[in-house]
């Protein structure tokens, strides 16, 4: 018998789990919209895998010169012509996903803990000195344009992708910990949060099993969100010449490339720069939806 108690809990835990992800998959499933986004964003991730099986001229994506072949315009043999060198600027912009979609997810992993754990900590800990001298360190983060603030980091540092990421990382991170301070400093005078003070739980089992499961929606749906912003300002590096460096492909760094020769061969440059917004719009519209199916249910 004390078996089956201890099992009957998981059975019942995971009926729930299930029977929320069909709730939230039924109302997200609802906006036409957002199913194209994350149509959009399932295609954009298997181009990005799938690269050198998906595109014409894989080869094109590196060291590559065919001076036989170079500024075609679009036709049936380069639907998105070549460049000065030759290159497909189809193949190389299939490849410059990779570098964007690794750019947004490098960043978010990194920048959500940190931002959370941070405003976790000073929202519990709301009107201490603990909560003041987190909040004000961020505030500084926040006084200066994330645009600008990732620029002069990246400056300063090597031009790759990872430092690219890092200093992305250095300007995102406090508007995580903003939301998250915002959500942790209400919850933590909840009923439920009062009644594990009086039992005695400890303070990282208050902050982290009470309080943190309360923020969750709301962070996901900005994670959602941002993934778009991320890639828009990873090209910006990338176009400044601060992202990832030649001859790997860089829709940034391609729309830079590109807009040298227009008007003449606009298409180097205006193809990679529909694929951002395209990348864009697409994370945006499933940002959306991840919001509207973890917003709470209209009365």
């Amino acid at each position: 018998m004390e078996v089956r108690k201890m099992k009957m809990p998981k059975a019942m835990d995971f009926s729930q789990k299930w029977d929320n992800f069909k709730r939230l998959s039924h109302k997200f499933s609802r906006s036409r919209i957002s199913l194209v986004g994350l149509f959009s964003v399932v295609i954009i991730i298997t181009l990005a895998i799938f690269a050198p099986l998906i595109a014409p001229y894989p080869e094109h994506a590196g060291a590559f010169v065919d001076y036989a072949h170079a500024s075609i315009p679009p036709c049936r043999e380069h639907l998105f012509g070549t460049d000065i060198m030759g290159r497909d600027v189809l193949s190389r912009t299939i490849f410059a996903l990779r570098g964007a979609l690794l750019m947004a997810i490098g960043v978010i992993g990194i920048v959500t803990p940190i931002g959370v754990i941070v405003g976790l900590v000073a929202g519990y800990n709301s009107g201490s000195l603990v909560d003041t001298i987190l909040m004000r360190i961020s505030d500084v983060f926040l006084a200066l344009p994330s645009l600008v603030l990732a620029l002069a980091v990246a400056a300063v540092l090597r031009p790759t992708l990872f430092n690219a990421m890092l200093a992305v990382c250095v300007s995102w991170w406090p508007w995580y910990a903003r939301l998250t301070y915002g959500l942790a400093s209400s919850i933590r005078n909840e009923t439920f949060v009062q009644a594990a003070q009086v039992i005695g739980a400890s303070h990282f089992h208050i902050i982290f099993k009470e309080v943190l499961p309360n923020c969750l929606s709301s962070i996901f749906t900005k994670m959602a969100l941002d993934v778009g912003w991320v890639i828009l300002i990873g090209a910006s590096l990338s176009f400044v010449g601060l992202g990832e460096q030649p001859p790997t492909p860089a829709l940034g760094t391609m729309v830079a490339d590109g807009a040298r020769y227009l008007p003449e061969l606009w298409w180097v440059c205006v193809f990679p720069a529909l694929v951002i917004v395209w990348m864009i719009l697409s994370f945006n519209l499933f940002g959306d939806g991840v919001r509207d199916a973890l917003s709470p249910e209209e009365a």
